[in-house]
């Protein structure tokens, strides 16, 4: 089968020249038996041969389980999935060639590249997934982490009501505070669903709002009318032509944008998401932290890497000036849940601004804490904040 692929130079992103292929050497191998030449394939043995070829190998059935939220391999034979949060070892065994089959080809389909220059790459998968590998001699098997996003369970607030991560009370006063344009950073571990809220903020945007995304690759979800959306790009096999995170946000500036929403902020380009920001511009983020109060932390810390004559007091009033709400996310065994939503005071302690809880976690009920932001942003946006916490 991988013969007649090579022979005919049928590239792996060609799924109607792939499946034709497929279809010949079956009917083939029909022709065969019918001769009394071959064994009858199983319907097993089909489907593995489609998938082997067509597919993804032996990940297809994991890929196509809903239940499955990420699957990653630490080598040939130690295949992982998670579902709801939680690990598991599968029995699938592969071997190193069909490893690097299925990378190649999920590769070939989102149009990126692996090579000795450039062991690891981010990738978006057709289905939405994201990619991320990591080839040996770096790692001593090929490291693959496949998250799933087609799966997202919920795209607006309403939706994260529904599934209990949300109440209704907070829900009301995020869709205000997006809809006032308050500047709104998303922190939470890796899973707990950063990706998802941000996305449902983004569904409470205006419409006639323009929105610029920048992210490392493509996760957003915004179904709004007017979107541009932006991804960084790796360095070609000269070395360079590589487009990043910081560069992406600088030019968003020249979009004409009235909201930017940057995927993640996790280095430098923090400093430049908080400079236009404090520009005027409305916008939106996630960071990785295990609380609101870590989040601020990173975000005084982060733009240090930017260059050694930034001062970390210029930077916390930065972040006191344009930051406004954060919003903590944790994934527990009962599933994802917004737990903390907190206010950014203009105040400046101990290097990092002050914070004024407005809902938090109490009894597993996520309430409203008597405590709200300054009213001035949500008036002008004709918004009665105390309407709306009421």
């Amino acid at each position: 089968m991988r013969a007649l692929v090579h022979e005919r130079r049928i590239a792996l992103d060609d799924d109607a020249g792939l499946q034709a292929a497929v279809d010949e050497v079956l009917a083939a191998h029909d022709d065969r038996f019918m001769a009394g030449r071959a064994a009858p394939l199983t319907g097993e043995e089909v489907r593995a041969l489609r998938h082997r070829i067509t597919g993804y190998g032996p990940l297809t059935p994991l890929l196509e389980d809903d239940g499955i939220e990420e699957i990653w391999i630490n080598r040939p034979d130690r295949v992982f999935v998670a579902r709801g949060g939680v690990a598991e070892l599968t029995t699938i065994v592969m071997t190193a060639p069909e490893v690097a089959h299925v990378v190649e080809r999920m590769l070939a389909r989102a149009g990126r590249r692996l090579d000795r220059a450039q062991p690891f790459v981010d990738a978006r998968l057709p289905d939405g997934s994201r990619l991320h590998v990591a080839a040996p001699p770096i790692t001593d098997h090929w490291s693959v982490n496949i998250r799933k996003f087609t799966g997202l369970r919920a795209h607006t607030l309403d939706e994260l009501v529904t599934l209990g991560s949300l109440s209704v009370p907070a829900a009301r006063f995020l869709a205000a505070a997006v809809i006032a344009g308050a500047n709104i950073v998303v922190a939470g571990a890796v899973g707990a669903g950063k990706t998802t809220l941000l996305s449902s903020l983004a569904a409470c945007i205006p419409a006639a709002d323009r929105i610029v995304t920048c992210e490392e690759v493509f996760e957003l979800r915004i179904a709004r009318p007017d979107v541009v959306a932006m991804q960084c790009r790796q360095v070609n096999l000269e070395g360079a032509g590589a487009v990043t995170l910081r560069d992406l946000v600088r030019e968003s500036l020249r979009m004409r944008p009235d909201r930017i929403i940057v995927g993640e902020v996790r280095g430098p380009e923090t400093l430049d998401m908080l400079l236009a920001l404090n520009s005027g511009a409305v916008g939106m983020t996630s960071v990785h932290a295990n609380s609101a109060r870590e989040a601020i932390r990173k975000l005084t810390t982060l733009p240090l890497l930017a260059g050694e004559n930034l001062d970390r007091r210029f930077v916390a009033s930065t972040v006191a000036s344009c930051v406004e709400l954060v919003v903590f996310c944790e994934r527990r065994a009962d599933g994802r849940r917004i737990s903390e939503i907190v206010s950014v005071g203009d105040q400046i302690g101990a290097d990092a601004p002050t914070l004024g809880p407005i809902f938090e976690r109490r009894g597993g009920a996520l309430v409203w804490t008597g405590e709200r932001p300054s009213a001035e942003r949500y008036e002008r946006a004709g918004i009665d904040l105390g309407a709306v916490l009421r």
